[in-house]
């Protein structure tokens, strides 16, 4: 069962990045390791011998601790030795960039700022490692989940895109797992048993992120295609019935 999953992972990621030429032979690629599971399995699905895509790429997997908890160092301890053993090249940093980001003065959208933040820190480290292209563990969950909030609460239509170029093709965005639904990454994950950093911001429980995701559940157990449904219509827009 572990193989075949991580089989049909592995399929799926490599027809996401050949659909949206996210990688090229020769690659550097910084590796955006949350903590989470996303990001873990997107690590280790890179990692793998793949078919279709590249393989003589660099990965440079990059965690910075948002400095929720300042007594973490065993488990930063643990991903260092995690790291180590697979990576010639990685990083973790410390910071308080979450703190920051739910001060007085930011009440209002600290996971806006807190985002932003860590996305300028890794194009930084990515500049200073010589990568061209950062790769993020955003699934189909994800991408939905966005065009909601950004309809809900920003009034506009967008969402995550699979590829993204910065700064007229400095950097690129990568999400290889574009094409995947998170319970099958949870499952895993659980199978891999990564070194999971526990999430400590106090606005995981009351986000906006959190508020469209219980939604989407809770109208995906009496309408099962819905979440497929939404992410299909991605690529069936009529901008003529738009305002």
């Amino acid at each position: 069962m572990s193989r075949n999953l991580q089989e049909f992972l592995r399929k799926n990621m490599e027809l996401a990045i050949n659909d949206y030429g996210m990688i090229r032979p020769g690659d550097r690629i910084l590796v955006g390791i949350s903590g989470g599971q996303d990001s873990f399995a997107l690590l280790r699905l890179l990692s793998l011998k793949k078919i279709f895509v590249p393989n003589d790429i660099t990965l440079i997997p990059v965690h910075i601790d948002l400095g929720f908890d300042v007594n973490n160092y065993l488990q930063l301890e643990q991903l260092r030795l995690y790291f180590e053993k697979q990576y010639d090249e990685y990083l973790i940093e410390k910071s308080d960039i979450g703190p920051l980001a739910h001060s007085e003065l930011n009440r209002l959208n600290p996971c806006f700022t807190c985002s932003r933040l860590r996305r300028k820190r890794l194009l930084k480290i990515a500049e200073m490692k010589g990568c061209t292209s950062i790769a993020f563990g955003h699934h189909k969950d994800d991408i939905i989940e966005t065009l909601l909030i950004n309809i809900f609460f920003g009034r506009e239509i967008s969402t995550m895109k699979a590829r993204q170029t910065l700064f007229n093709g400095k950097f690129h965005i990568i999400r290889p797992l574009a094409y995947i639904w998170e319970e099958k990454i949870k499952a895993y994950s659980f199978q891999q048993g990564f070194p999971i950093i526990e999430n400590k911001c106090p606005s995981s429980e009351t986000s906006k992120r959190k508020f469209i995701k219980d939604l989407l559940n809770e109208l995906a157990s009496e309408h099962g295609q819905i979440k497929e449904n939404i992410f299909k219509s991605l690529k069936h827009v009529k901008p003529d019935y738009l305002l």
